[in-house]
């Protein structure tokens, strides 16, 4: 730890920064879709709002991705990973006329979706700016973590906007894993007949440890890694052959 360059300590703090905005609209997300359908819970409770205060867990928001950042950039890896406060709503107050099921699937599948939402906007924007001469074009996506800031501050920006697409992409994956209590995991619940449920509950209870094991283990991890870097890729290839 006491190794750290200015920049690797740098990387880290925007990691967190970035992480915090993208939590906060991924939960805004699942309050919104939830606010929608009926339930006002999430506006009772404040978490109908882009404010990332409302949505932040101490420990899975800043803690533990600023202690995991700094471990892993000490360690040549890439940062750690954490979590927003959960949304808590109720499917009983759900309207009359939207299943409980279909309710459900949509309020899980809304945080991933602002993510996406997120990643194309801030992509938009940087490509649009880039072709107008406002920024600079960004490196290669694979090298955005790992090289030093440019000293140019537009090309600065470039950077750490391209590092936002990337972790909101991964954010997206990681959530449709099928795995409690990922958003993918309640996803899988409300699709599973009836007479699979048991067995999804035994499953349910050592879903926490595959999510680690998949976030923890590279190998594992390439299952949201790589198409999260495969579709960023291929959305500033398509951005750029319309606004370049």
């Amino acid at each position: 730890m006491g190794n750290l360059s200015g920049n690797q300590i740098a990387w880290v703090l925007i990691g967190v920064l970035v992480l915090i905005v993208s939590v906060a609209l991924h939960e805004f997300g699942h309050a919104f879709m939830a606010d929608r359908l009926g339930d006002d819970t999430p506006r009772r409770q404040g978490r109908v709002t882009l404010n990332p205060i409302a949505h932040i867990d101490p420990i899975g928001t800043l803690l533990l991705p600023l202690i995991g950042g700094l471990h892993g950039a000490a360690g040549g890896r890439g940062g750690g990973f954490g979590w927003g406060k959960p949304v808590q709503w109720q499917p009983s107050r759900i309207r009359r006329g939207v299943k409980m099921t279909t309710a459900s699937i949509l309020v899980a599948l809304a945080g991933p979706a602002m993510n996406i939402v997120l990643a194309v906007l801030v992509s938009t924007t940087q490509v649009i700016l880039a072709a107008k001469g406002v920024i600079h074009p960004d490196r290669v996506l694979a090298q955005v973590v790992s090289v030093p800031f440019d000293p140019d501050a537009n090309a600065m920006l470039s950077q750490i906007l391209t590092y936002t697409v990337i972790t909101n992409f991964v954010l997206f994956f990681f959530n449709l894993i099928p795995a409690p209590p990922l958003d993918g995991g309640h996803v899988l619940q409300n699709l599973l007949p009836r007479r699979y449920l048991p067995q999804f509950e035994q499953y349910a209870r050592f879903g926490p440890f595959v999510v680690l094991a998949i976030a923890m283990i590279p190998v594992l991890a390439q299952i949201f890694t790589v198409p999260a870097m495969f579709c960023a890729e291929h959305l500033y290839k398509a951005l750029g052959s319309i606004f370049g």
